[in-house]
């Protein structure tokens, strides 16, 4: 018989300790302050969709979902993502709710890795902002973002910000071939900003040309950087998103925002999925993202409700790492006290915990042998506690 795995975990699976679900617990309550400050409300979604519903919306790759049949031989998935899912509760549950919706989530997803031994279960929360087009909707989010960030007291971080529109326009005026435009935008996805700029090179494009496509790759910057590229602008497509940005950015100064967000129109997140504004977040200098979302128009579609929506999710897990922050929740006191004082005891421990302290109790008929308890301060009794058991 096959010895039982007492002590192993599927690989990809993690425990969480004491002190990481405090710190867990620390980083959702926090954002979730913010979250309903600003109006939002929280919604939960099952831990398994069918997969010819959400997963096929989703914008994870199907060979990173995990997979099940159920007993009527339907394909289910643990869920990938939690935007899709909540599309689909914006179309059933919520159908009759006035628009625009702010909702907000905490939630654990499930993607395959390719590396067997990387985490599969991860940790988020975010916000959708559903059934509002505009710019202020997107700064919305954007600011939002950051004052999560700053609650959790991550500091420096950056937001960079794209629109998928505007660099697929710009793409499309210069380049005839859309399966170059299609390389030229994976190249971008992945961030092999050398392929994009060898694929560049070899487009026999002119001097002005060519610079404006290099120019995507390497440089960031603000209004005045997407302002500046109007003059070059050949459609009314690109037009309206360099419009959309500028107003948008112009909103993010009003909240105060700006000074940690810098456009960077290489971002192209997942290339089908999103529609316009695309973001992801650092805390400085980390290459790994924080925080990612945008706008993605056409995904509740996929359900019946046309509407426009927008949003992100943060990355519960890498926000723990990032923050400093620490909880400083109630005083773990220990009481030891002899058996033959256990009822006042529990009186005395029942006051303490009133008062706002965590009270272990712990009965100890042998003084000279002190108990190892994990508390921040440890009473015996008789030392300042009434020893009287009325």
């Amino acid at each position: 018989m096959e010895k039982l795995r007492q002590f192993e975990k599927p690989t990809g699976f993690r425990d969480f300790p004491p002190s990481m679900a405090v710190k867990k617990r620390l980083v959702e309550q926090r954002v979730q302050t913010c979250f309903e400050r600003w109006g939002y409300r929280e919604v939960l979604t099952p831990t398994l969709e069918y997969f010819d519903t959400v997963g096929a919306a989703s914008a994870i790759p199907e060979y990173k979902m995990f997979k099940l049949i159920d007993r009527e031989g339907k394909t289910l998935v643990l869920r990938p993502d939690l935007t899709a899912p909540i599309a689909r509760m914006v179309s059933s549950v919520l159908k009759e709710e006035p628009l625009p919706l702010r909702l907000f989530y905490h939630a654990n997803v499930f993607r395959a890795q390719d590396d067997s031994a990387r985490t599969v279960e991860f940790f988020q929360s975010g916000v959708e902002l559903v059934g509002d087009p505009s710019p202020e909707a997107d700064a919305e989010v954007i600011a939002l973002a950051v004052e999560a960030l700053s609650a959790c007291e991550i500091s420096p971080f950056q937001l960079a910000v794209g629109h998928v529109e505007l660099l697929d326009g710009l793409l499309h005026e210069r380049v005839k071939d859309p399966q170059v435009v299609d390389q030229l935008k994976e190249c971008l996805g992945v961030r092999d900003l050398v392929g994009y700029q060898e694929r560049v090179a070899r487009l026999n494009l002119s001097p002005e040309q060519e610079e404006l496509l290099l120019l995507l790759s390497r440089q960031r910057g603000g209004k005045e950087w997407i302002e500046s590229l109007r003059p070059q602008v050949r459609s009314p497509r690109v037009e309206a998103a360099i419009r959309h940005l500028v107003e948008m950015w112009e909103v993010l100064e009003d909240f105060g925002a700006s000074r940690h967000v810098v456009l960077d129109l290489s971002l192209v997140g997942s290339i089908h999925y999103y529609t316009g504004v695309y973001f992801e977040g650092y805390a400085l200098p980390s290459s790994f993202p924080l925080v990612s979302g945008g706008r993605y128009d056409r995904l509740p579609e996929r359900f019946g409700r046309p509407t426009p929506a927008t949003g992100f999710a943060l990355k519960t897990d890498r926000v723990m790492e990032a923050s400093p922050a620490a909880d400083q929740g109630r005083e773990r006191v220990a009481l030891v006290y002899p058996r033959a004082a256990r009822r006042a005891a529990i009186r005395r421990a029942q006051e303490l915990r009133a008062e706002g302290k965590a009270v272990i109790l712990h009965a100890a008929d042998d003084p000279d042998r002190p108990p190892e308890i994990d508390a921040d301060r440890i009473i015996r009794w008789g030392e300042g506690e009434d020893e009287r058991d009325g």
